[in-house]
């Protein structure tokens, strides 16, 4: 295992070693510049990002699943983008999910250990019927931790995508994976406090893959979330607005389109635009693989 001193993210900022002696609103200032590179290190890797969102939305075409795993705060940013699918973009909870070192208590309190088991990663893995069909990305700024490198060489056993976010170019993680996506943000303001700019390109990264993958699967429409689920009363205003913006109509049209389809915003869209019923709206929708671009080009 690469020494801590050799690795990217355990690197000493030398633009903060006096960051304990200043005022509050220049300790701030410093912190805040140095977050403006992690952007800049994000730009860097889009295309890697790009050819894993090409991958992920090919297998989640045919009935695959997107698994993140991870340990500590990168397991805790995978978990925060899967469970953010089902309400924005209404897909299976089983679709887009989420592995972390030490399970369900390690999302709020450190489990200690758990990241340094390679048992503990192809468990989890088994434990929920990862195959082949599925896409695996591995999360761990040092791009070195021992649970997910065990998942990551499950997955390729079994023949499966794999995908490394990492924050450290030429880590043993990705080296391992079919793509790997890392952004060099630079040192930590906090020597080796990887939650911090690591865990910020890494949110980045995470936030345009989901993202991405979505748009490819036709669950936007223009900007528009023409999928979301509306599980609460902001959300149904969220829906009634995204239906009168995309149909162009007004707010008493939307709500009776969208209470004829059960609140399914690309039906009652398409129900409004082409003055069809709720049923051949989804006729159509279907044939067209859920893409409302598609259906109204035909």
């Amino acid at each position: 295992m690469t020494a801590l001193n050799k690795i990217a993210t355990e690197q000493r900022n030398p633009n903060t070693t006096n960051i304990d002696t200043l005022s509050t609103v220049d300790m701030v200032k410093l912190i805040n510049r140095e977050d403006h590179r992690v952007a800049e290190a994000v730009g860097l890797v889009t295309d890697q990002i790009a050819a894993a969102i090409d991958v992920i939305a090919e297998k989640l075409e045919k009935g695959g699943r997107l698994v993140y795993c991870g340990a500590g705060t990168s397991g805790r940013l995978g978990i925060l983008d899967a469970v953010e699918c089902p309400p924005t973009y209404s897909t299976d909870p089983e679709q887009v999910q989420a592995l972390i070192a030490g399970g369900y208590p390690a999302m709020f309190k450190a489990v200690e250990g758990a990241e340094d088991s390679m048992d503990l990663g192809v468990q989890d893995l088994e434990r929920i019927r990862f195959s082949c069909a599925d896409v695996l990305v591995g999360i761990a700024a040092s791009g070195r931790t021992p649970y997910v490198k065990s998942c990551l060489e499950y997955a390729r056993q079994l023949g499966a995508a794999t995908i490394a976010v990492t924050c450290c170019p030429g880590s043993e993680l990705e080296l391992l994976a079919d793509i790997g996506i890392s952004p060099a943000p630079g040192p930590e303001v906090l020597t080796g406090s990887t939650r911090m700019k690591s865990g910020t390109a890494q949110k980045m990264v995470l936030n345009m893959i989901s993202t991405g993958t979505m748009i490819k699967l036709g669950k936007v429409y223009g900007n528009l979330m023409v999928d979301v689920q509306p599980s609460n009363e902001k959300l149904v205003r969220r829906c009634v607005h995204i239906v009168c913006t995309a149909a162009e109509c007004s707010e008493e049209e939307a709500a009776a389109a969208l209470e004829a389809c059960g609140y399914q915003a690309k039906t009652a869209i398409i129900m409004i635009l082409l003055g069809i019923s709720a049923q051949e709206a989804k006729v159509r929708l279907d044939a067209a693989g859920g893409r409302i671009a598609q259906v109204l080009a035909r």
